[in-house]
């Protein structure tokens, strides 16, 4: 499985101006997002400080991450990128290395 780092925002055209209407989405939205933690499908979650922007972690693959965020559209945009562990980097480290030496 790959490990996605995801930058998601809240998307300003979508954010009601009404402070009891935005308090019910964010709310609806911050369910979903526990619920995504608690089955696992999302690893790890956390919120700017100004709310505007934050992360989340999963372990997947493309096609579960892609049906997974859709439930969030258009209300959060998503930067997803795969990203690899630190004892991987170090291998393919070393092995361009001794591969440039030959």
């Amino acid at each position: 499985m790959t490990k996605f780092y995801m930058k998601w925002q809240l998307n300003p055209l979508f954010t009601p101006s009404n402070p009891e209407e935005r308090v019910k989405l964010w709310l609806s939205l911050l369910e979903m997002t526990k619920a995504d933690l608690k089955s696992g499908s999302i690893t790890d979650w956390g919120v700017c400080s100004d709310s505007s922007e934050g992360y989340a972690f999963a372990e997947t693959d493309e096609k579960t991450m892609h049906a997974s965020i859709l439930k969030y559209i258009p209300y959060i945009s998503f930067d997803i990128k795969p990203v690899i562990a630190v004892d991987h980097v170090i291998a393919n480290i070393k092995q361009a290395a001794a591969a440039a030496k030959k």
